[in-house]
């Protein structure tokens, strides 16, 4: 999936030690805002330093980003995981998104 639009919002990046495997982790949330009659915005993850430093976000960029989204279960609870693969830079124009039904 993908998302095009612009960078309202960069979250401090997280990080921390695996209490699985022992090895050190990090990620950071971004938030893009998708224009339109009525915008929307979507808050996604990058995971791994080496991603992070890679892709470089700014705020206030225009972007296409692409994503996967999965849930996961927490103490009973289930939550959604929208985590982006690649950036792409240069686009035309943002297009609206379809609007939601």
């Amino acid at each position: 999936m993908e998302l095009t639009g612009r960078i309202i919002a960069v979250i401090p990046a997280q990080s921390g030690i695996s209490g699985r495997t022992g090895n050190s982790w990090m990620s950071q949330d971004y938030v893009i805002e998708v224009p339109g009659q009525y915008p929307r915005r979507c808050v996604f993850r990058i995971f791994g330093e080496e991603r992070i430093k890679q892709f470089a976000i700014q705020n206030g960029e225009d972007l296409t980003v692409q994503f996967d989204i999965d849930a996961h279960e927490y103490n009973g609870r289930w939550f959604n995981d929208v985590r982006a693969y690649n950036i792409v830079r240069g686009q035309a124009q943002p297009q609206a998104a379809a609007p939601f039904p």
